[in-house]
């Protein structure tokens, strides 16, 4: 039987990296990166380049659920139950608890890994047939800080980099991010950009001392809990020297007068102080973050 190659995307982090599928009738046979993709140029991490280890017929039959399974009392050994039985039996139990204790006293918490589909099939089960609002999952869980910083800054839930960002960066600024273990493929990126450009700064912020902080030209270890002082820092030490383009600022922002009475207060020491970092090292992170490194530059108004 002759070989398929089918290009997709890797299913575990968010880097989004190209692969290629090769594959032989339904069994899938290898994987490798996609050289054409522009998220890794056909690199893979050891996650990405041992999937088809993953879907082998061995693997498969030993650890994948393939029907439902059903235990008597808890404790017990799960046995095999029909399809039909299964469904029957979930769909009864809900029944009773919705007729008995009303539709708020059932609840759904749901896969991160499921598909825009499979959410709206489980969201309309839930609000709009059942009648609760009581479904989560790790999808808003895990980004719901992040979304909200998002929406509020910028007016839209999505990051506004790319990749090729990185190669043209006078300073990468990573927080509470150990992309080296999380997104390998992006952290060889970020090493050959150091590579090619020995000026480009990194910083690092995290309270682990993680192989991220250990390629960063400055790390900040900051306390936990305390990174918006952090950042408040950083606003409060730009504006007094003046390291802001009002007019671009003016143009595309709103609300500007009223974060900088939230960050009048935040002075070098009692961010240095509340966030157990160097004073010092709090103000070339400002410095390089404005893009005033090796810049003359004259203190402007507060």
């Amino acid at each position: 039987m002759s070989l398929k190659e089918t290009r997709s995307t890797c299913p575990y982090c968010g880097v989004g990296c190209g692969v290629v599928i090769e594959s032989s009738g339904d069994q899938i046979t290898g994987v490798r990166g996609d050289p054409e993709h522009p998220a890794n140029f056909g690199r893979l991490c050891t996650k990405g380049s041992t999937l088809h280890l993953t879907a082998t017929q061995a693997v498969t039959r030993q650890t994948r659920l393939l029907q439902p399974m059903r235990r008597v009392q808890r404790g017990a050994a799960p046995h095999a139950i029909p399809w039909d039985a299964a469904l029957d039996e979930a769909s009864t139990r809900f029944a009773r608890i919705i007729q008995a204790h009303g539709p708020d006293a059932v609840g759904f918490y749901i896969s991160g890994q499921l598909l825009t589909e499979d959410y709206y099939a489980f969201n309309k089960l839930a609000k709009g047939l059942i009648g609760t609002n009581n479904i989560d999952s790790n999808s808003r869980l895990c980004m719901s800080s992040a979304v909200a910083g998002y929406k509020l800054t910028l007016g839209a839930d999505a990051p506004p980099a790319c990749y090729d960002d990185v190669n043209h960066a006078r300073c990468l600024f990573i927080v509470g991010s150990n992309t080296a273990f999380a997104h390998p493929v992006l952290f060889r990126r970020i090493e050959d950009a150091k590579q090619a450009r020995p000026a480009l700064k990194i910083i690092v912020t995290d309270p682990r001392r993680t192989d991220t902080a250990g390629v960063a030209d400055l790390y900040l270890p900051v306390l936990p809990g305390t990174d918006v002082m952090l950042f408040h820092g950083l606003l409060h030490i730009m504006l007094w020297e003046g390291w802001t383009d009002a007019a671009f600022i003016a143009a595309h922002t709103g609300g500007f007068d009223g974060l900088k009475a939230i960050v009048r207060d935040c002075t070098p020491e009692r961010v240095a102080q509340t966030c157990g970092i160097a004073k010092e090292d709090l103000l070339t992170a400002a410095r390089w973050f404005a893009g005033m490194d090796g810049h003359s530059h004259q203190r402007g108004p507060r």
